[in-house]
């Protein structure tokens, strides 16, 4: 079956999702509509539909000029297992002694080495993202350092990745938290493929709030991957949850919006590092 794609951005949160609702009328109607913020400090917005077959060009024009929005760019994609696609392509991650690969290269995983398996048609969090890379090196640093996480905990934990890997390295329970419930199944089903069942305890929650995070903290050392906006907005818990000499570290940030990052954590936090990967930073902050 054919998929077709419908791309075009706008300014502004309330006119893209006015033109991603008003795109739902369309016929032939799209089976999925995407609406997305592109994190690049530019103020646009991305909106788009997926369809099973050619979509209403008129229509589409219409509706981008209804909107203010530039004109649609229209695709039709070609017909691809990518889970298979990706399995083979999709090489496995080195990260200091963290080794990150799908069931596919099993065998390949060196001596001495931490293995994380993580299939590749997983949530957000597969190690190879400049941002995950980046929270693994900046554990691996800590680590090295002589730092032993006894309280740990990773907010937005995708496919819990991070939690695992401090699971595997230090003793204790971690906690991973995710906002999406789907994400947190899938972390469950990551810790219980790597044998870290009862070592990673994963939970739904929005940030902090939750009776089991707030039971637990302050904590030693936060694991935060996900967007500037919402990190940003978390500066005042992360000072209220992060014990006095403990570690925060922070990613999913872009190059340029990192000296915006520190600066909201300035104060409760001093950085400790900063590593760029691509286009890609990671902050390691201490608690003053």
């Amino acid at each position: 079956m054919p998929t077709f794609t419908a791309l075009t951005t706008l300014t502004g949160k309330d006119a893209a999702e006015a033109m991603g609702a008003a795109m739902e009328a369309l016929i032939p109607e799209p089976f999925g509509i995407g609406v997305f913020e592109i994190e690049d400090g530019s103020g646009l917005w991305e909106v788009g539909g997926y369809f099973t077959e050619s979509p209403d060009r008129a229509g589409l024009a219409l509706l981008a000029l209804m909107h203010g929005a530039r004109d649609f760019v229209i695709s039709e994609l070609p017909e691809v297992d990518w889970v298979a696609k990706v399995k083979r392509e999709l090489s496995p991650v080195v990260a200091g002694r963290f080794f990150v690969h799908g069931s596919h290269d099993a065998d390949k995983v060196p001596e001495g080495a931490e293995p994380l398996l993580i299939e590749a048609a997983m949530a957000f969090g597969t190690g190879h993202h400049g941002t995950t890379l980046g929270c693994l090196r900046a554990l691996e640093t800590l680590a090295g350092r002589g730092f032993v996480g006894r309280n740990v905990v990773d907010i937005g934990c995708g496919t819990a990745v991070l939690a695992m890997a401090a699971a595997r390295i230090w003793p204790g329970t971690v906690l991973a938290s995710d906002i999406d419930e789907v994400a947190v199944d899938v972390a469950r089903a990551n810790v219980a493929v790597n044998g870290l069942e009862g070592r990673v305890i994963c939970l739904e929650a929005t940030g902090f709030e939750h009776r089991d995070l707030l039971a637990a903290a302050p904590f030693d050392l936060v694991f935060a991957n996900i967007l500037k906006a919402p990190l940003i907005a978390l500066a005042p818990d992360m000072a209220a949850h992060v014990a006095p000499g403990g570690y925060a570290i922070l990613s999913g940030i872009l190059n340029e919006q990192a000296a915006e990052l520190i600066s909201a954590y300035d104060g409760a936090f001093i950085v400790h590092d900063h590593a760029e990967i691509g286009e890609w930073s990671t902050v390691l902050l201490k608690r003053n």
